[in-house]
């Protein structure tokens, strides 16, 4: 159950790549808010922390998918070799 989550979530890394760069992008929209506070209106660290979390998890969402598409390849090796040494072993 847990390698078909894998599987799924590693199925299209394009995608996963364009989320994590989406976030990282809207994580530098929320530290540009933060620095705009620090030299005028306080307010603005408000309207960072709004912007900061949902680039937190969108980045997050992006970078998940993207290591899981590497173990998915790691697992399906794995599911290869552990193949290919029964088939010999069983000659």
């Amino acid at each position: 159950m847990l390698t078909q989550f894998i599987y799924r979530l590693g199925s299209n890394p394009k995608r996963s790549l364009k989320f994590f760069f989406t976030g990282i992008g809207i994580f530098v929209l929320a530290m540009g808010l933060f620095a705009l506070s620090y030299y005028h209106d306080p307010s603005w660290r408000y309207a960072g922390l709004a912007v900061l979390f949902p680039a937190l998890g969108i980045a997050g969402y992006g970078y998940l998918g993207i290591f899981a598409n590497r173990f998915s390849q790691v697992i399906s090796a794995r599911r290869s070799a552990r193949q290919a040494f029964d088939n010999g072993k069983s000659k």
